[in-house]
């Protein structure tokens, strides 16, 4: 009995620990204080002037950029870690070792020295940095995620049906599209939502990459209004939104999961 209570309370203390950060910006979010933790009264003054523009349209700048350098990372690398995926498992099984191992290195490296590396590599070969290499940087340390996210569903994935189709006179493209595609589909939109996340999330990487045209992220934004002296209040009604919007969606992919493996 003291045990489950122990276990409790050190699962309530944890979950307050992380998520009291984000219940403070929430609350802050409604009052027009430009210093967080200076409650000045309900207001939703910030959300306006978020969605408005105006002074902040340089954030609202840097959202876009952010949103669309996820949106392409995450979706090319989840074409590229799926037909990766796809080949190591096909591979023998001590190349299949190897290859594993070597997908993880990326995942287990720090990011700073992913980011060093792609900023030696763009200035040796010559490359003017901006949305395009910051768009590669992200490809290179997304895609390990997707291959070790559809990994699983392949192995689950009855290899007898594929060869049947293959009998049967479909072509191997078509027993890709037809049997193998659907059978990875999970596993696919699990690493390309976890992309999108790494994507959205990432600084280390960025700031190596995204070179002095003027082009600025999420996380570059926040990081250069730091230097300032502050925050810009409009990013608490912004972190308010986009942890919202992230925990819906979570809430809708698991309720679709308990629905397929219902049925």
């Amino acid at each position: 009995m003291m045990t489950k209570i122990l276990a409790k309370t050190y699962l309530w203390l944890l979950l307050f620990l992380l998520y009291s950060p984000i219940l403070i910006i929430m609350i802050f979010s409604f009052t027009e204080a430009k210093v967080l933790g200076n409650w000045t009264g309900f207001s939703t003054k910030l959300y306006s002037s978020l969605f408005t523009g105006g002074v902040q349209r340089s954030l609202v700048g840097a959202l876009w950029n952010t949103f669309a350098i996820a949106m392409l990372a995450a979706s090319i690398s989840t074409i590229l870690g799926s037909i990766a995926a796809i080949g190591i498992f096909n591979l023998r099984t001590r190349p299949r070792q190897v290859m594993n191992f070597t997908n993880a290195i990326p995942m287990m490296n720090a990011d700073i020295i992913t980011g060093v590396s792609l900023f030696l590599l763009f200035v040796s070969f010559g490359v003017s940095q901006g949305f395009t290499t910051v768009v590669l940087a992200h490809i290179t340390f997304c895609t390990p995620y997707v291959v070790l996210s559809v990994m699983p569903r392949l192995k689950k994935m009855n290899q007898n049906v594929y060869e049947a189709a293959l009998d049967l006179g479909a072509t191997p493209f078509q027993a890709l599209r037809k049997v193998i595609l659907p059978e990875i589909r999970p596993g696919m939109i699990s690493g390309f939502i976890l992309a999108f996340t790494l994507s959205i999330d990432d600084f280390a990487v960025t700031i190596f990459t995204i070179g002095n045209e003027g082009l600025e992220t999420l996380s570059t934004f926040i990081y250069a209004d730091a230097r300032k002296g502050g925050l810009t209040p409009e990013l608490r009604p912004l972190s308010t939104i986009i942890f919202i919007t992230v925990l819906v969606l979570l809430i809708v992919i698991n309720k679709r999961a308990e629905k397929s493996a219902a049925k």
